[in-house]
C-alpha cells in the first residue's frame, strides 16, 4: 500500500494541499510532512523518511519538492512514484542566495509580511480575479509558521544540492507540474527538469503561474489522480 506524502513549499502548510487532501483521502492513506524544523534540505529528507510510512507517493511543491528528490536520493528503495511542482533540481545561484539575505533582515526586524510578499509577488502568479487572494493565502501561511521557520528554510533553499544525477537515475513514474505563468521557476526550468527523468510526464497549466496548488486546485487534482493510477513503478 502506497501512503501518498505531501511536502509542502517555502513556508507554507497543510492548507497548501486542502483541495487535493480532501479529494484523495477518501481513496489514499496521506501523510503531510512539516519542514520547518531543519536548515538543509538533507535533515528535512531525512526526517521525512523517520516520520513517513515504508512505500512513500511522494508529491512536493517548491522546497518540498526539494526534500522529495533528497528522499529520493537516500532511500530510493522507499519512494513509488514522485511529483514535482515549482522547483528546480539545480544549486541555487550565488546571486539568488545573495538575494535572499535582505528578506531574511527584514523578516528578522519584525516585516515578516513585507518579506513573505516579495518571495511570492503578484507577478509570480496568472493574472486573473484571484490574483490577491492567492498571495494573501500564502502570507497568512508564512506569518502562522513565524520568523524562526522563514530563516531556516531560507537557509535551506541557499544551500540546497544538486540533483540532477539524481533524477537521471530514477526509473519511477514521475509528474512534472508547473503554471505556464510562473516567474518564479519557468516553464522552461520544468521541462528541463523533466527531460532528466526517464519516465516523467509534464504538464503545463496554462490558466497558472507559480502556485497551481492554489490558482487551479481542480486541474492538480486531476493531474495527481491520473499520477497515482499508473503503474507504481516502471522498469
Amino acid at each position: 500500500m502506497e501512503t501518498l506524502v505531501f511536502l509542502p513549499g517555502f513556508m507554507c502548510d497543510a492548507r497548501v494541499f486542502s483541495d487535493q487532501i480532501l479529494a484523495l483521502n477518501a481513496e489514499q492513506a496521506i501523510h503531510l510532512a512539516p519542514l520547518s524544523l531543519d536548515t538543509t534540505i538533507p535533515a528535512m529528507a531525512k526526517k521525512v523518511l523517520e516520520g513517513a510510512p515504508n512505500h512513500l507517493a511522494l508529491v512536493g511543491q517548491g522546497l518540498g519538492a526539494l526534500v522529495a528528490m533528497d528522499v529520493l536520493r537516500q532511500a530510493p528503495e522507499r519512494v513509488s512514484r514522485i511529483a514535482l511542482m515549482g522547483c528546480s533540481p539545480l544549486l541555487e545561484s550565488p546571486q539568488d542566495a545573495a538575494l535572499r539575505e535582505p528578506r531574511i533582515v527584514k523578516a528578522q526586524a519584525g516585516q515578516l509580511d513585507a518579506a513573505l510578499r516579495e518571495e511570492y509577488p503578484l507577478s509570480a502568479f496568472a493574472d486573473g480575479p484571484y490574483q490577491d487572494q492567492v498571495q494573501e493565502a500564502l502570507v497568512q501561511m508564512g506569518l502562522s509558521l513565524g520568523v524562526e521557520t522563514f530563516v531556516r528554510q531560507t537557509r535551506a533553499l541557499q544551500r540546497r544540492p544538486d540533483q540532477q544525477k539524481v533524477l537521471r537515475q530514477s526509473r519511477l513514474p514521475a509528474l512534472v507540474l508547473c503554471g505556464a505563468k510562473d516567474t518564479i521557476v519557468s516553464p522552461r526550468r520544468h521541462q528541463f527538469m523533466a527531460e532528466l527523468i526517464p519516465n516523467a510526464r509534464l504538464e503545463v497549466i496554462e490558466e497558472a503561474g507559480h502556485m497551481p496548488l492554489l490558482e487551479t486546485p481542480e486541474r492538480v487534482t486531476r493531474a495527481l489522480q491520473e499520477f497515482m493510477a499508473m503503474p507504481m513503478r516502471l522498469m
